[in-house]
């Protein structure tokens, strides 16, 4: 049976502009986007009346580390993958992210319970996404460059296309952003629940291990992913510099540049840069680092991610908005921008015919915009029905 829906009454966000027009969906696909009030088409669709509601597409997010925290809330307090993963998809779906890269990492967050939880973890969203998923799942594997036993376990996942995405991490204390005395030790105690003499154990191997980094291998594992069509990204790069060696090793995206002078200068390179959305939101860097809306005020921005903090994503745009960025320039950072830096555009992150019908109805209570409808691929997965706006 084919699939039909109408969207009728609402501000589109296109990628060129806001216009008052309907969309029509038909297998799954943005098949028309006319005048507001079109007839003559898929009459007998069901229709979602927006009543002068925003019409974004659905939101692209290529880094959220969250799904670690759904599996730990608190240190050494782990549940069931499948459970944290399912629970979790809702929550996603809510908040209007329907292309999510898991983030997870290998050689800190949930590999040091053991390399095979990261595995698992991948295993399940591999095994749980696919008819039945509410949005799609993506992985996006963060690589310790100081974990030197961990080159067999992502060559593999490479191999057997189990990741999407791949990016370079280096977070060994007094240097990135750590490079403040004491602040590695403070994250490692407050989210491993370790106290300072474990903790002092922990920074000793991590400075042994990381004179150790085989730069070859990190090479060689770049150069495998690019191979694969994967994208690769460097994280928190702090000096030009930096962002030179990052590129060196095809980097084409620089994640949380540390400061101004560095994310203009990887931007004027070509890199793409992935500033944080709860930086935005909260006005600044919780790490007293870059404050996100320089980058975007100075055009050295070109994508926003939710971090950590999956509510918060949405929430930017608006926020940008509100700062005087069009709306549609500050809604292609989070769908358009993110998917074709990971060479997806041609299938979702704009209202375009023939794209996906990933699509969100967002209304506004005061300043914070909510998501009362969330359509995947032309099927309304998430709907809050008589939302009192």
């Amino acid at each position: 049976m084919e699939k039909k829906l109408w969207i009728r009454n609402g501000k589109i966000v296109l990628p060129g502009g806001v216009e008052q027009a309907d969309i029509f969906v038909e297998n799954g696909r943005i098949a028309r986007i006319g005048s507001s009030g079109e007839r003559g088409v898929g009459e007998d669709a069901p229709t979602i009346d927006a009543d002068g509601a925003f019409v974004l597409p659905g939101l692209v997010d290529i880094h959220c580390d969250a799904i670690e925290k759904e599996v730990e809330p608190r240190p050494n307090t782990l549940f069931p993958l499948e459970m944290a993963f399912l629970q979790f998809e809702r929550k996603l779906a809510g908040h209007g992210i329907t292309t999510m890269y898991h983030s997870l990492s290998l050689g800190v967050g949930l590999s040091l319970r053991g390399e095979h939880l990261v595995s698992e973890m991948i295993g399940t969203i591999r095994r749980l996404s696919g008819a039945r998923s509410m949005i799609r799942h993506r992985v996006h594997l963060r690589y310790e460059v100081s974990h030197l036993t961990g080159f067999p376990l992502a060559e593999r996942l490479i191999r057997e296309g189990q990741i999407d995405y791949l990016s370079l991490m280096d977070h060994a204390p007094g240097q990135g952003q750590y490079r403040r005395p004491g602040a590695f030790q403070r994250y490692v105690m407050k989210n491993q629940g370790v106290d300072a003499e474990e903790c002092e154990r922990i920074v000793e191997e991590l400075q042994a291990r990381r004179a150790l980094i085989d730069w070859d291998k990190l090479r060689q594992l770049t150069a495998l992913a690019r191979e694969h069509g994967i994208a690769v990204a460097s994280h928190d790069d702090d000096t030009p510099e930096q962002a030179d060696r990052s590129m060196a090793y095809g980097a084409s995206i620089s994640e949380f540049p540390l400061n101004l002078e560095t994310a203009a200068y990887a931007s004027g390179k070509g890199m793409k840069i992935c500033v944080g959305a709860p930086n935005i939101v909260r006005g600044g860097s919780h790490d007293k680092n870059l404050t996100a809306m320089e980058a975007v005020r100075a055009g050295a921005a070109d994508i926003v991610c939710s971090d950590y903090h999956p509510a918060s994503l949405l929430q930017s745009l608006f926020a940008m908005h509100a700062e005087g960025i069009p709306l549609h320039e500050a809604v292609r950072m989070a769908s358009l921008e993110p998917a074709a830096a990971l060479g997806q555009a041609a299938s979702f992150g704009s209202i375009e015919l023939g794209k996906h019908a990933d699509l969100l109805v967002v209304r506004t209570i005061g300043d914070v915009p909510v998501v009362t409808d969330t359509i995947v691929e032309g099927t309304v997965v998430s709907q809050t029905r008589d939302y009192r706006i």
